[in-house]
C-alpha cells in the first residue's frame, strides 16, 4: 500500500482513550452515553474483537442514538463507543474505474485491493445556486426516442418511472453503453443481490470501461442503503471536479427512500403519506440537487429510476421526485405488450430543457412527432372498430400513413447505439 494511502487511513482512526458506553440496544438503534457528539458524526463500536461503524442519528440531553452500518447481532450493553476523528469520508481516485465497490469503496468484485489517495465527504451541500452553469448542450445517450423526443442536456436530472418488470434495467444498460459521458457512475441501491452480476453481464456486456459501480443490496442495513447513494454521488463529484462530464445512474430512488423510512420510523418519526416519514421526502433533494453543471468544472448528468407500485405515478416518492427533477421518462407496460422496446411513453414523458439544447428544426420535428402520436392514440379505438372513414380528417390520414414509421422510430435493439446526428435526421425524415 502506498505511504500516502496509509497516512490518510491513520488520520481517520480514533486514537483518543475517551470512549462512550452502550446503554441499551433495540432492533434498529443503539443508545449510548459518555461522549460529546454531533448529529451525523461517525463512531466505532468495539464489539468483542470486532470494530463496527455506526452513525449518530439522534441526540438527547444525556445520551445519543447510533444507527449501525452493519447489523446489531453480537453487540451488548457495556460495549465501548469511540468517536472517529474523521467525518464520514470515503477514499476516491482514478483506480475506482472499472471496479465494483460497496458504499465505503471496498472492492466486492474479487479483483484485489484498490489503492486510493484522496478523500471525499459523503455528505455535502448541493452546488451553490449562483455557481450552476446553464444547461445548453445536448447530452446524447444513443437511444432514438430519448435523444430525438426527450433530449437531455449536460447537467440535467432525469427520472425514469416504471413499474416492476417493464424494462428499467435494460434501458439503464442502454444509457450507460450509449452515453457520451467520459466517466460513468452507477449506484445499485436496495436491489436484489442476483441483479448485480446480471446487470453487469447482460446489460453492460461485462464492459466496465470508465465505469464505477457502487452496490448496496437489499440485505444490507438501511444505513448502508441510504449512504450508498450519497457515496456514489460523492464519487461522481470527485470526477466532476477533474473536469469530466459524468453520467450518474441510480437504481432506485424508491429503495433509497424506503431505507430512510426504516431509519426514521426507528427514531420515532411519525409516518405520513403511505407510511413514509417526513425525512424520506426531504432527503430526496439533498441527493438529487448535488447533480448538475458547475462553472469552472465538469458536469453530472443524472438518471434516477423510480419504482412506481401498480404503475401509479401519484405515489408520494414518484410525485416528489418529479417535482425536483428536470425531466421524466415514463416506461409503459402497454408498449411492452405491443412489442415496442424500449417502452418509452413519449406522450407521458417530458424534458424541461429540450428547448435549450436543440436546434429549432429539431424541436419542430419533435413537436410534430408528438402531435401525430397523440392523434393516433386519441383515435385508436375508432380506427380499430372501423368507425373512421378515410378522408374525414386529412391530419389523421397523414398520421395513419406514418404509423409504421413512428413505431419503427420508437423501437431500438438493446445493443444498438444510434449517434445523435443520425437520430435527428431520422426524426426529420419520419415527420416530413
Amino acid at each position: 500500500m502506498p505511504l500516502k494511502s496509509i497516512r490518510n487511513r491513520i488520520k481517520g482512526i480514533a486514537l483518543s482513550p475517551t470512549y462512550g458506553t452502550i446503554q441499551s440496544i433495540n432492533a434498529n438503534a443503539i443508545v449510548a452515553t459518555g461522549l460529546k457528539v454531533s448529529l451525523g458524526q461517525s463512531v466505532t463500536i468495539l464489539c468483542e474483537n470486532e470494530r463496527r461503524l455506526g452513525m449518530v442519528t439522534s441526540l438527547g440531553s444525556d445520551h445519543f442514538t447510533i444507527t449501525p452500518f452493519g447489523f446489531i447481532e453480537g453487540m451488548k450493553v457495556g460495549d465501548r463507543v469511540l468517536l472517529n476523528r474523521r467525518s464520514l469520508d470515503i477514499p476516491v481516485g482514478e483506480n475506482l474505474l472499472g471496479r465494483v465497490v460497496d458504499p465505503f469503496m471496498n472492492p466486492i468484485d474479487g479483483k484485489g485491493p484498490i489503492y486510493l489517495d484522496d478523500y471525499e465527504p459523503v455528505m455535502k451541500t448541493p452546488i451553490d445556486v449562483m455557481k450552476r452553469g446553464l444547461i445548453d448542450e445536448p447530452f446524447s445517450v444513443g437511444i432514438k426516442s430519448i435523444d430525438g423526443l426527450l433530449t437531455s442536456g449536460k447537467g440535467q436530472k432525469v427520472g425514469i418511472f416504471a413499474g416492476s418488470g417493464v424494462g428499467k434495467s435494460t434501458l439503464m444498460g442502454m444509457i450507460v453503453r450509449g452515453s457520451q459521458a467520459t466517466i460513468k457512475v452507477v449506484a445499485l441501491i436496495g436491489e436484489r443481490g442476483r441483479e448485480v452480476p446480471e446487470f453487469i453481464t447482460k446489460n453492460l456486456g461485462n464492459d466496465l470501461t470508465n465505469t464505477v459501480i457502487v452496490v448496496a443490496t437489499s440485505d444490507d442495513s438501511a444505513l448502508m442503503r441510504k449512504y450508498g447513494a450519497f457515496s456514489a454521488m460523492s464519487v461522481a463529484e470527485y470526477f466532476k471536479r477533474q473536469g469530466h462530464d459524468v453520467l450518474f445512474m441510480m437504481d432506485s430512488v424508491t429503495r433509497f427512500a424506503m431505507a430512510q423510512r426504516e431509519i426514521g420510523l426507528a427514531l420515532g418519526e411519525p409516518p405520513t403519506s403511505k407510511g413514509y416519514p417526513p425525512s424520506s421526502l426531504t432527503l430526496l433533494p439533498q441527493l438529487m440537487e448535488r447533480a448538475g453543471k458547475e462553472d469552472g468544472q465538469g458536469s453530472i448528468t443524472a438518471f434516477f429510476t423510480v419504482l412506481v407500485e401498480g404503475d401509479d405515478l401519484s405515489d408520494p416518492i414518484a410525485d416528489q421526485s418529479r417535482s425536483i427533477l428536470d425531466g421524466h421518462i415514463v416506461l409503459s407496460r402497454e408498449l411492452t405488450d405491443k412489442g415496442i422496446y424500449p417502452p418509452v411513453d413519449v406522450l407521458s414523458s417530458a424534458s424541461r430543457v429540450i428547448g435549450d439544447v436543440t436546434t429549432p428544426d429539431h424541436l419542430q420535428a419533435s413537436q410534430k412527432f408528438r402531435q401525430l402520436l397523440a392523434l393516433l392514440k386519441e383515435n385508436e379505438m375508432l380506427v380499430r372498430i372501423g368507425a373512421y372513414q378515410r378522408g374525414t380528417d386529412p391530419t389523421l390520414d397523414a398520421a395513419l400513413e406514418k404509423k409504421e414509421a413512428l413505431d419503427n422510430f420508437l423501437r431500438q435493439d438493446a445493443k444498438e447505439v444510434v449517434p445523435f446526428d443520425q437520430t435527428v435526421n431520422l426524426l426529420k425524415q419520419v415527420v416530413q
